[in-house]
């Protein structure tokens, strides 16, 4: 299973070109992409969505949030913060979805980049 963040997925939705987008491609035929729920509000809140598009998101199982992901999250964040480092809330939030449950994010945000360097987020590609 992988995660993937709004970047990764609006970019494939777009057509680009690139590891991250032939792995939605192949996890998407294989049924193994999952959502962190804000990464599903944030592509559902795109103004021109289409129709086909919101379908496919809606259909998308959510990553479970856990007991507790609230507090872990803003505790995830402020160290983030602590070291200086740019940590935007929705960020915070996706990431502590995905390292709650292990799962990779597949992302083109190199934001990320801060929580795998100072806590278990694993990136892909």
């Amino acid at each position: 299973m992988i995660a993937v963040d709004t970047s990764a997925m609006s970019a494939f939705l777009a057509g680009a070109r690139g590891a991250d987008c032939d792995l939605i491609e192949e996890s998407l035929a294989t049924g193994a992409v999952v959502l962190p729920p804000v990464v599903c509000t944030e592509l559902l809140s795109a103004p021109l969505l289409t129709a086909e598009a919101a379908g496919l998101f809606r259909a998308l199982p959510l990553v479970p949030l856990l007991e507790g992901y609230w507090a872990r999250a803003g505790g995830l964040r402020a160290a983030i913060l602590k070291r200086g480092w740019k940590a935007r809330l929705g960020d915070a939030l996706v990431a502590q979805a995905c390292i709650d449950h292990g799962l990779p994010l597949v992302t083109r945000d190199r934001d990320f980049r801060h929580y795998a360097r100072a806590a278990r987020l694993k990136l892909l590609p």
